[in-house]
């Protein structure tokens, strides 16, 4: 059984990683441009406590959650957007607002009943998933406040909770880009941070995917494509999911293209794949 409490810690640590980025920055610093399109690091920031206060009314508050859902059906497109422009503000009212909203939902979700099922955007989750997801986007969101700083983060252990929710969405993936489900299982086998191997699915399925786990972890919140990464598919289930893998909820995300030396206009003798760690503005 998945233990809320540890999810609940590497959630924390997780957040203070990012908090530890950006809290002495100064004020011009959070203004700097992001790989997101459009989003500044305080747009990566409001985006969270927006995201935080959302599933916060989730755990606690159907009728005010109801309002959240309404506002999304009415702008599906624009909805991401404008509720990360409203959580605006100047870097320490943010930071603080940020803070308060991450203590909250941690609270909100420690004091839910384990088998409860939380609304959530298109879904419902328990109170351990509705974790991971918040840690899953803590985590990418970071990736895009740490490259637009240029500072290289090293992956944790914390990475599992992503990768065993970029598994879980294997099927929404799909859905979600307006392709059926597939039938047949996908066995994924990733390498750790520390050298160990992360497994997922049947051992026996024909269809697989093997490669490092962070660079899993980059595509199913899309901020790689997949040409950058030393991901290997093996059979058309799991080819097909690599170009549609998607961990977040909401509408499906406009990926990101392959950079210079992948893409074919660079020419073959530029065109070998590497790892790569660019985030992208998709995940929500």
């Amino acid at each position: 059984m998945v233990d809320l409490s540890e999810i609940l810690t590497d959630l924390h640590e997780e957040s203070a990683e990012l908090d530890d980025l950006v809290a002495g920055l100064p004020a011009a610093d959070w203004r700097r441009a992001t790989p997101a399109p459009g989003w500044s690091i305080a747009h990566q920031i409001a985006h969270l406590t927006s995201t935080d206060r959302a599933a916060v009314a989730s755990a606690t508050d159907p009728h005010e959650f109801g309002r959240w859902l309404a506002a999304a059906a009415t702008d599906p497109d624009g909805f991401v957007g404008a509720a990360t422009e409203r959580a605006l503000a100047e870097p320490p009212e943010l930071l603080r607002r940020w803070r308060a909203s991450r203590a909250e939902l941690a609270a909100a979700l420690a004091a839910a009943p384990k088998d409860t099922r939380l609304p959530w955007f298109g879904t419902t989750m328990s109170p351990a998933s509705a974790a991971t997801a918040r840690l899953m986007e803590t985590w990418a969101h970071g990736e895009d406040v740490a490259a637009a700083l240029g500072r290289p983060r090293l992956p944790t252990r914390r990475l599992r909770h992503v990768a065993h929710l970029g598994v879980r969405t294997m099927a929404f993936s799909f859905l979600v880009h307006g392709r059926p489900a597939p039938d047949a299982p996908v066995f994924v086998e990733l390498t750790g941070p520390d050298g160990g191997t992360w497994a997922f699915g049947p051992p026996d399925a024909t269809d697989r995917v093997t490669g490092p786990a962070l660079d899993f972890c980059l595509l199913v919140t899309q901020r790689a494509h997949r040409d950058d990464l030393g991901l290997e598919a093996t059979g058309p289930v799991a080819d097909e999911w690599l170009d549609v893998a998607q961990a977040f909820a909401g509408p499906p995300g406009d990926g990101r293209p392959p950079s210079p030396r992948t893409s074919p206009e660079a020419g073959a003798a530029d065109a070998s794949p590497e790892p790569g760690r660019r985030p992208e503005e998709a995940a929500r």
